[in-house]
């Protein structure tokens, strides 16, 4: 029986075959796929050859992780994916954003596309991202908002998840303002998340972008949104967190931030609001700079930093009780 390397067309298509069988934010699949390209990357999943640079454990259970999942209507699945129509992205095409390139072996395989891909050609000084609390207050929302537009009237380009709360507070702010937005999601195109924002994502898709890792029919799961964030912050040249619980999944957001040298902002907040409570700790331990404008957010944008790899990123997990998320197991068109 022909292998599924021996049946996949091209490296784009062997990437949509990895996204397919691969979590994403898999550093092992991201170490070999950055090496070996896609091909060669699926030739090595079903065969009993050394991969150079990998421990022999883990490559046996890099192996079983993913063969669970080449299953034999994996082509079909591919072919089904192609019906739908979105775009794809891979590193050789010229859409595909430099700035995920600095995550290096947590890159993404490809990116699934709807509407402008134009957006991701930008310079990263282009784009801010504004993340934070789904449950936030009035207050929150009002500032993101405020935020939003005021980068939207400065023709910079809003990224966010399109989360219920912040995010869908700074999607409607920039789509009120005839501006410019993504929203990079932790499922498949096909399955607008939340549902009750389906009509927004909807209308994101058709005048903005929509993104994701994950193929056509992925459902999310925590995982997904937690390694979702780390494009959140590799998209941007700043990310701001508005409103945030200290522990709140948008935390890892800034964590990626951090160790990529983009900016951060926080915005401060009453101290007896839980949902101000990670914004102004941010603050207070110089992880974040204050923000209270849309000039602030510009700034960080525009300044000018010198990548520096050796950031305090072990103390800001610990403070915020945080790892990056441990891969699990489950544009252009294909």
């Amino acid at each position: 029986m022909a292998t599924l390397a021996e049946q996949v067309q091209g490296e784009r298509m062997a990437r949509v075959a990895l996204s397919m069988i691969a979590e994403p934010n898999d550093p092992i699949t991201g170490y070999v796929l950055a090496r070996h390209g896609g091909v060669e990357a699926l030739r090595l999943i079903e065969s009993d050859d050394e991969v150079p640079g990998l421990a022999r454990a883990d490559t046996l259970m890099w192996r079983e992780r993913l063969t669970a999942r080449v299953t034999p209507g994996l082509l079909d699945q591919m072919a089904q994916a192609e019906r739908h129509g979105f775009g794809t992205l891979i590193p050789a095409d010229k859409e595909w954003p430099a700035g995920l390139n600095d995550l290096s072996d947590r890159a993404p395989y490809l990116l699934w596309t709807r509407g402008a891909v134009s957006f991701l050609m930008t310079a990263l000084s282009d784009r801010a991202t504004i993340t934070g609390a789904r449950a936030a207050t009035a207050y929150g929302e009002q500032v993101a908002g405020e935020l939003a537009a005021g980068l939207a009237d400065e023709e910079r380009v809003v990224v966010s998840g399109g989360a219920y709360g912040i995010e869908g507070a700074a999607h409607k702010s920039v789509l009120a303002a005839s501006g410019q937005t993504i929203a990079v999601l932790a499922g498949g195109l096909d399955r607008p998340y939340p549902a009750g924002h389906s009509e927004l994502l909807n209308r994101i898709g058709d005048v903005g972008l929509l993104v994701s890792e994950l193929p056509p029919g992925a459902a999310p799961t925590r995982h997904r949104f937690l390694a979702r964030n780390r494009l959140l912050a590799a998209l941007s040249g700043a990310t701001v967190i508005p409103e945030a619980g200290p522990r709140s999944g948008s935390m890892t957001t800034v964590i990626a931030a951090r160790e990529l040298s983009r900016g951060v902002g926080a915005v401060p907040g009453p101290v007896t609001s839980v949902a101000s409570a990670g914004p102004n700790e941010l603050i207070k331990q110089g992880f974040a700079s204050l923000v209270t404008q849309p000039s602030d957010v510009i700034d960080l944008l525009d300044a000018d930093r010198t990548p520096d790899r050796t950031v305090t990123r072990p103390e800001v997990g610990r403070e915020f009780g945080h790892r990056h998320p441990s891969p699990g197991t489950p544009g252009r068109s294909l």
